[in-house]
């Protein structure tokens, strides 16, 4: 079999069924526990509401979050037109081999608040994807650090290329990280 007939092969794709939504309950900063899913957004739900309208109900449970979010234990709390909010408890299971979160962490929160901010301002059906993201670290992240956030903000969306920036804060409101992402707007699918 040709490398070009193994890209046609459908058994040599990506299975997805192990995306299917996986519940876990977690526990919010008021001490009330959520159940939430994670895994992957129907088609439908992708075609057929805007991203905003996706995001929030995404925060209300209707709608599965991203693997990757139970994966470091982040979890998005709030979206407008423009904006989205993540928080994220960090612990010693997110540590690098000096003893801080690894700036992988901070990267991460900073390239998913940019990108759902791009995200709350697209029409059903339209994608986006991270062309490029800059981030500067200003503050380690200690283990013991509490909740942190992440708040992302458009600065520009056009017909193909958005940018937005993102911080992430300690609790008492210091900047850790900060960054700028580049997306590309996808065509509806």
């Amino acid at each position: 079999m040709t490398r070009d007939d193994k890209a046609r092969d459908p058994s040599t794709l990506l299975d997805l069924r192990p995306m299917m939504p996986v519940a876990m309950r977690i526990a919010l900063r008021t001490g009330e526990l959520m159940d939430v899913q994670y895994g992957l957004a129907s088609a439908e739900d992708l075609k057929s509401l805007s991203g905003l309208e996706l995001l929030r109900r995404m925060i209300a449970g209707l709608v599965p979050g991203p693997t990757i979010a139970r994966t470091l234990g982040f979890r998005l709390t709030e979206v407008e037109e423009g904006l989205a909010i993540f928080e994220m408890d960090v612990g010693p299971h997110l540590l690098n081999p000096l003893g801080s979160i690894h700036g992988g962490v901070a990267l991460t929160l900073i390239d998913s608040a940019a990108g759902c901010a791009v995200h709350t301002m697209l029409s059903a059906g339209i994608g986006y994807t991270t062309v490029e993201t800059k981030v500067n670290f200003t503050r380690a992240i200690r283990p013991d650090g509490g909740t942190i956030r992440a708040e992302g903000r458009v600065v520009t969306r056009g017909r193909q290329i958005a940018t937005a920036e993102a911080r992430v804060l300690s609790g008492d409101g210091k900047i850790l990280a900060h960054g700028t992402s580049t997306l590309m707007i996808l065509a509806s699918r």
